[in-house]
């Protein structure tokens, strides 16, 4: 059916490939350590919307562009890079207060702005445009009958099953900080952490080569 093979293969691949710590992930597990579940939620919908992005560019050949052109390659990681260094500029800049204070919760932040990160942090990543062009048509037919179909239908079940293991880390993170009724001075600390690996991330992808 559509021309699709080993379809077991590709969502066991899938979700062996979401399991992979990335920016995403931080992004959602920082967010519901937080503010909660709901805020790790909006997280994980704005990045399932980012990969839908992805998955009707590549099924219709603009991720393409990415792959054939250095110059349109190098605009989207720059963007992208500069996005995630944005990100962790945010994390790092929270502060403690003076000797003696008492701490300050952190202001949280809107679901909607919470979305708007994570969509973000996933459209403006060119390797998860090209990760779509090179991993998903290994499961399509040579004589698919609708090939752009076919890379429609795997890339949401792919997304579908991101978005179930993104949910599940959510909500995982805000149980455990529940749990251990996180300290804002920790929630501090758990920031500049994240913020770090944000700037090595985001370095690391702006001196990323183009495959």
């Amino acid at each position: 059916m559509l021309g699709i093979h080993d379809l077991a293969l590709f969502v066991v691949s899938g979700l062996l490939l979401n399991i992979m710590p990335g920016p995403d992930s931080l992004l959602i597990m920082t967010r519901s350590a937080q503010q909660g579940w709901r805020a790790g939620a909006a997280a994980v919908l704005g990045i399932s919307s980012g990969t839908l992005v992805h998955i009707g560019a590549a099924a219709f050949g603009l991720s393409a562009v990415l792959a054939a052109s250095a110059t349109a390659f190098s605009v989207v990681k720059l963007v992208g890079a500069a996005y995630i260094l944005y990100l962790a500029w945010g994390l790092l800049r929270s502060r403690d207060t003076g000797a003696g204070a008492a701490p300050q919760a952190l202001a949280p932040l809107p679901l909607r702005q919470i979305f708007a990160q994570g969509l973000l942090t996933n459209v403006l990543n060119p390797k998860v445009a090209l990760f779509f062009l090179a991993f998903v048509p290994q499961f399509i037919d040579a004589d698919a009958p609708n090939k752009a179909l076919a890379f429609i239908a795997l890339g949401t079940i792919f997304d579908v099953n991101a978005m179930l293991w993104s949910l599940f880390l959510a909500a995982f993170t805000a149980r455990a900080s529940a749990q251990l009724k996180l300290s804002t001075r920790f929630t501090r600390l758990l920031n500049r952490l994240t913020g770090l690996l944000f700037v090595w991330l985001g370095v690391k992808l702006a001196l990323s080569e183009q495959a």
